[in-house]
């Protein structure tokens, strides 16, 4: 169990880390602290001490304690030369090509790296942007957690700006900020991915995206762009969506009632959120006796190492990963070195079409 000195202590951080209490604010008198937490004087005074002690707060002799902007322990705001790299995954599948592009340029510019990751979930995002900011980082890079939806951690990032602390994200961008993005076309990835399957003559083409986060809803909106502009539309159960939560069996049990029905009324083709989540319902192919590409296409996304990890070989739709890290790395190190005066462009990467033995004509 957590000592209560060490919950008051880690909540007032939480409040500065958000920009609930500003550096040169005057945080509560230890009465109010006491009554708000519902702890003793001594457990205040604990807390108190310690976040003094390390620099968070600081004390006015018979005036009381306030909040210390901790970037003046830099003076003329030096840089610490550390970038802050949050992403929903770190040594999981494209997520070590990103960091190693992360990493190819801001060693060549003496930056380090602090990384951590979120599992897609949006309280260890905070944990997480916790962890950097209390490191004095110049920079942040960011793969938006659940990106679809309100994001509850924004407080964090407008604390940033309000800091002046650069940040750019990966992959996706959360709508209610600023920040330059570096993105890959998914709408074009889904549409490119499904016209080839309709190309190849294939009629009931079962859509899996995951919906938690916006890469999955724009090559959502690719795949049914592709059947509208062939003059059909998807097959009223042939869309399935999913959350991080179920890309696992729950979305494999959907896939494996509807491959069970009789040939006339299953899928011929599959296009998949990313090879990931093709090479699991690949498993429940196999054990339903089926063939690939004899009785279904299939179609990954991302071009990752799991495209070719077995004896098919998937069909898939490029992603940049190192280089798109790359990118990333370059445009955070020119906003903290503020060497361009013209605006940052955001920058949109486009996917192309790999095509192997996974799919076949009809």
């Amino acid at each position: 169990m957590v000592a209560k000195y060490m919950q008051v202590k880690e909540t007032i951080k939480s409040w500065i880390l958000e920009g609930k209490i500003l550096p040169g604010d005057k945080i509560g008198s230890e009465s109010e602290l006491m009554e708000k937490f519902e702890v003793s004087r001594h457990t205040v005074r604990q807390a108190i001490g310690e976040l003094v002690h390390e620099d968070w707060l600081y004390r006015i002799q018979g005036g009381g304690t306030y909040c210390k902007d901790r970037r003046q322990a830099h003076p003329s705001g030096a840089s610490t030369k550390t970038i802050g790299v949050i992403t929903t995954y770190i040594s999981d599948y494209i997520f070590p090509y990103i960091i190693r592009g992360i990493e190819s340029y801001t060693s060549e510019k003496d930056y380090s790296l602090l990384l951590t990751s979120t599992n897609n979930n949006v309280e260890l995002e905070k944990k997480g942007l916790q962890n950097v900011m209390t490191k004095n980082i110049d920079g942040l890079i960011v793969e938006p957690t659940k990106s679809t939806y309100h994001n509850p951690n924004l407080n964090y990032y407008l604390n940033l700006e309000r800091s002046g602390i650069p940040y750019v994200m990966i992959n996706a961008s959360y709508s209610e900020l600023a920040a330059p993005t570096i993105t890959l076309n998914d709408e074009k990835g889904g549409y490119i991915a499904t016209e080839h399957l309709i190309k190849l003559g294939h009629k009931k083409i079962l859509g899996l995206f995951k919906t938690d986060d916006l890469q999955g809803i724009n090559r959502m909106k690719g795949y049914i762009s592709a059947h509208r502009d062939h003059d059909f539309l998807p097959y009223p159960d042939m869309v399935i969506s999913f959350t991080t939560e179920e890309k696992g069996t729950i979305l494999q049990d959907k896939v494996r009632a509807l491959l069970s029905k009789n040939k006339d009324s299953r899928p011929d083709a599959i296009v998949c959120y990313n090879d990931e989540v093709a090479l699991s319902i690949l498993h429940v192919i196999r054990e339903l006796g089926l063939s690939i590409p004899e009785d279904l296409s299939i179609i990954g996304y991302d071009d990752s190492q799991l495209a070719l990890a077995s004896e098919i070989q998937l069909t898939t739709v490029t992603h940049p990963k190192t280089e798109l890290g790359r990118a990333a790395a370059e445009m955070l190190i020119k906003l903290i070195e503020k060497k361009d005066k013209e605006p940052i462009e955001s920058i949109v990467f486009e996917p192309e079409l790999i095509i192997r033995n996974s799919t076949r004509q009809i």
